[in-house]
């Protein structure tokens, strides 16, 4: 298997086939077709600028944080997953209620992923083939079967706005010849995703795999730029692989990627990581991380991350960060510290919506340097800014 790249001639992938949703567009109003970029992306359930960062609602619910205060803090999407909603309550009680955005009492659009993350990471008790994944219940231990139409059915029950392909993902460093083996399993599970999603209100978007092998990704991307997939993503990254090797298959990858549709980075979410994806040409991305962090005393600033049970923060009488709008920076430092030593629930819960409201602001600026034309200026100055532990 090859490791080069063939010289960039023809700029996007060719043979490229946009399908065409109710209620679904998306627009480039600034950027090249390859490099950062500012969009729009409308969906049935709402318009949202782009780059964005989703939220992650596993289980219809980002953690400890309520659907009033997620839309303050600039939340566009809000990401689900197929294979936990699957589990409990169950797509027909989502349906029931009249699909996940309802469910979950969120007034914006929503993405499910489609299980594939949750195989890979279920790997102990999980047999794949190419017709699919059998696994049991992390729950219960019941056996549960996972095929790409078993994906489609499920999510387009959920309904959320937008659905993604099943895949089968592979942590990495792996053997090269099970990354070929996961590319090309996954594009076969692509043809069978479009050939089963039947619901003309969501979109569906396919997923770009191939490891660290420029070759592959090239090809996985191509081949299913030719798809009726309404955008892409590339998946397989923030597995194992370390930074510079996740810039360096992005920067491989993008060139292939359709100019006229969304561009979705999955699962990453440093914010070094978005300002990265953002100049690469990304305009979707989601990553549990600021919630998590901020359930463990990390909050993220534009200064750097702030560790809050610090003990140089007992008497810091500062919100975690001037002049941001989150509930935790009505507070100072020291009484948000106080919250986690004492084990109170509050200051995950304010430190999580910190963060969130962080990863909105970061977007829009980025968004707006795009706007400007002057992102390779602000994306330096905000790299050397954040990377590091804030005062």
């Amino acid at each position: 298997m090859s490791s080069e790249v063939e010289p960039e001639t023809a700029g996007l992938p060719q043979n490229q086939k946009t399908p065409t949703r109710p209620g679904f567009a998306f627009a480039v109003e600034a950027g090249d077709a390859v490099g950062p970029r500012a969009g729009r992306l409308t969906t049935p359930h709402g318009t949202v600028d782009t780059p964005l960062f989703m939220p992650v609602g596993t289980l219809a619910s980002v953690k400890g944080v309520d659907v009033g205060r997620l839309a303050e803090t600039g939340a566009g999407i809000v990401l689900g997953n197929t294979y936990h909603l699957h589990l409990r309550p169950g797509e027909r009680v989502v349906e029931a209620a009249g699909g996940l955005a309802a469910f979950m009492g969120w007034p914006g659009p929503t993405l499910t992923d489609s299980g594939g993350f949750q195989i890979f990471s279920l790997a102990d008790q999980v047999k794949i083939t190419d017709q699919g994944a059998a696994f049991r219940s992390h729950i219960d231990g019941a056996a549960v079967r996972l095929t790409p139409e078993d994906s489609m059915r499920i999510q387009q029950s959920l309904g959320a706005d937008i659905a993604m392909q099943l895949d089968d993902v592979v942590g990495l460093p792996a053997e090269p010849a099970r990354v070929e083996e996961a590319m090309r399993r996954s594009l076969a599970w692509a043809e069978r995703c479009v050939a089963a999603h039947t619901r003309p209100d969501q979109a569906l978007f396919g997923i770009v795999q191939g490891g660290l092998d420029p070759v592959l990704r090239r090809e996985s991307a191509e081949v299913l730029a030719a798809m009726a997939f309404d955008g892409l993503a590339v998946g397989g990254l923030s597995v194992g692989e370390g930074a510079e090797a996740m810039r360096t298959t992005l920067a491989a990858t993008m060139p292939h990627m359709p100019a006229d549709r969304p561009r979705y980075l999955m699962g990453v979410g440093r914010p070094v990581d978005l300002i990265d994806g953002v100049a690469a040409g990304i305009d979707m991305f989601d990553c549990v991380l600021p919630t998590r962090c901020g359930r463990t005393a990390l909050a993220f600033t534009f200064s750097g991350v702030l560790k809050m049970r610090h003990a140089r923060l007992i008497d810091d009488r500062r919100p975690i960060e001037e002049g941001c709008p989150c509930p935790a920076c009505r507070h100072s430092r020291s009484y948000l510290r106080h919250l986690f030593l004492a084990g109170e629930m509050l200051g995950p819960i304010l430190v999580s919506l910190h963060n969130l409201t962080m990863y909105a602001k970061l977007m829009r600026r980025l968004r707006e340097a795009i706007l400007a034309g002057a992102f390779a200026e602000v994306a330096t100055d905000l790299r050397q800014q954040i990377d590091g532990e804030a005062d």
